[in-house]
C-alpha cells in the first residue's frame, strides 16, 4: 500500500494530469452535485426536479394570492390612498400594471400579487411618495375583473380602456397581437397623461423583486442621467442569460471571468506547489493559465450564469446595464421623451403572429437608430402559468 503513494505522486507530478483531475473534479463531480437542482444549469435533472420545483412554485404562487387578497382587504379599511392633492400633482414616477381577465390559472391572482407587492413597496420606500401606481384594465368587459376593479382598486386606482357595457370587443383572432400592442399603447399613454418624469409598465404576471424601486433610481438617475433611451428593459428570460448568446457584451464579461477565475487558481497552485511557475515548467505556465481559464468558463457556463448573476444583488449599484435585445417586455421603464417616443414608434406599426409587441418595438429601435438597455440581474419575476396571449402552459420563473 505504502508503494502506491509514490506511484499515485510521481502519476500526478505532470501538469497536464493534474489539470485533466481537476477538470474531472469540477466538470463530472462538483457542478452535476451543486447544478442538478438548478433549472437553468446543463446539469439540471428534470426527472428528479422538475416536477418538485413547479409544484412548489405553484405553491408560493398561490399563497402569495392569498396574502394579497388578504392585504388589500385589511388595508383598504384603513388606508384611503392617495388625497386629493397628491392626485393633481404631477408624479416622479408613474406605475402602470397592464391587466386583463385570465380565462385559465384564475386561481393564481397574479393581477393581486403583483398589485400587493408594488404597493407595499412604495408604502415602505421613504422617497417614492412622488410615485403613482395605477392599475390598467384593458379587458372588453372590464366590470368582470373583479381583481381589479374590486377591493385592490381602493388603493390602486385603475383605469380602463373600454366601457362598462364592453363596447369594445375583442378583435378577430388573427388580430390578438394588433390588440395586445394597442392595449399597451393604450396604458402607457394613460401612465405619460400624467405627466410624470419616468414612467414604469409591467404586465401583471411580473412580480417584483424587494430593489425593484432603489436599482430603478440608480440606473435612471445617476447612470442613464446623462442618456436619452427608448426604455430600460427589467427582465429577460432566463433561458436566454447564458453567456453563449449573440451579444457580444457577454462574451467579454464570459472571457474576463475566465481570466479572473484562471489567474486565481494559478496564483494559488503556485503558491501552494510551486508547480507551473518553476524556472523548469516556466513554458508550460501561460498553457496552464489558458486551461484553467478555459475551466472557469466552462463552469460557470455550465452551471449556469443566471445564478451567478445574483452576486450583484448585493448593491443596486452593481447591477449591470447591456444593450436591449430583442424578447419579452414583461416590465419595461421609460422616461417621459422615450415614451412619447415608443408611442409614435409602435402606432407606426401593425403587429400580427410571429410579429408581436416587443418584435415591432426592437424592430423601431433599429430603424430609428435609437438607444435601449437591460437590466441584469432580472428585477422582475414572471410567475405566469398561462399566456393570455397565446392560451399555452408556461413555466413560471424559479
Amino acid at each position: 500500500m505504502t508503494g502506491r503513494v509514490p506511484l499515485l505522486r510521481r502519476a500526478l507530478r505532470p501538469p497536464w494530469m493534474q489539470l485533466l483531475l481537476l477538470y474531472l473534479l469540477v466538470l463530472a463531480v462538483l457542478l452535476p452535485l451543486i447544478g442538478q437542482g438548478k433549472r437553468h444549469s446543463y446539469y439540471f435533472r428534470a426527472s428528479a426536479h422538475l416536477s418538485g420545483l413547479t409544484e412548489q412554485a405553484l405553491a408560493d404562487s398561490l399563497e402569495r394570492a392569498e396574502e394579497a387578497e388578504s392585504y388589500f382587504r385589511e388595508a383598504a379599511g384603513a388606508d384611503g390612498g392617495e388625497d386629493g392633492e397628491e392626485r393633481q400633482r404631477p408624479p416622479h414616477m408613474a406605475v402602470v400594471i397592464v391587466t386583463t381577465v385570465r380565462s385559465q390559472g384564475a386561481e393564481y391572482r397574479y393581477y393581486l400579487q403583483v398589485a400587493a407587492a408594488l404597493h407595499r413597496l412604495l408604502r415602505r420606500c421613504s422617497w417614492c411618495r412622488d410615485y403613482r401606481l395605477m392599475g390598467c384594465n384593458v379587458d372588453p368587459r372590464p366590470a368582470e375583473h373583479w381583481q381589479a376593479e374590486g377591493a385592490a382598486s381602493r388603493l390602486v386606482p385603475v383605469v380602463r380602456r373600454f366601457g362598462d357595457g364592453g363596447d369594445g370587443q375583442p378583435e378577430p383572432e388573427p388580430e390578438r397581437f394588433e390588440k395586445e400592442k394597442e392595449d399597451y399603447l393604450f396604458c402607457l399613454s394613460r401612465g405619460l397623461a400624467l405627466r410624470p418624469r419616468y414612467v414604469l409598465v409591467l404586465e401583471d404576471d411580473a412580480l417584483p423583486s424587494p430593489d425593484l424601486f432603489p436599482v430603478l433610481r440608480d440606473v435612471l438617475e445617476r447612470r442613464l442621467a446623462a442618456r436619452d433611451p427608448l426604455y430600460v428593459k427589467l427582465y429577460h428570460p432566463e433561458r436566454l442569460q447564458g453567456f453563449l448568446h449573440p451579444e457580444p457584451a457577454r462574451i467579454v464579461e464570459w472571457v474576463g471571468l475566465g481570466a479572473l477565475g484562471g489567474g486565481l487558481l494559478f496564483y494559488l497552485h503556485r503558491r501552494l506547489s510551486g508547480g507551473w511557475a518553476s524556472s523548469s515548467s516556466s513554458s508550460s505556465s501561460p498553457l496552464a493559465f489558458c486551461a484553467l481559464a478555459a475551466l472557469c468558463m466552462l463552469a460557470a457556463e455550465g452551471y449556469g450564469r443566471v445564478y451567478l448573476l445574483e452576486a450583484r444583488r448585493a448593491s443596486p449599484q452593481l447591477y449591470s446595464l447591456s444593450p436591449a435585445s430583442h424578447c419579452c417586455t414583461p416590465a419595461m421603464a421609460f422616461t417621459a421623451r422615450g415614451a412619447a417616443r415608443a408611442l409614435r414608434y409602435l402606432r407606426g406599426r401593425r403587429c400580427r403572429s410571429g410579429f408581436a409587441k416587443d418584435s415591432a418595438l426592437y424592430e423601431a429601435l433599429r430603424d430609428e437608430g435609437d438607444t435601449a438597455y437591460v437590466v441584469e440581474p432580472n428585477l422582475v419575476s414572471h410567475i405566469g402559468l398561462y399566456s393570455t396571449l397565446r392560451g399555452v402552459i408556461g413555466r413560471p420563473s424559479l
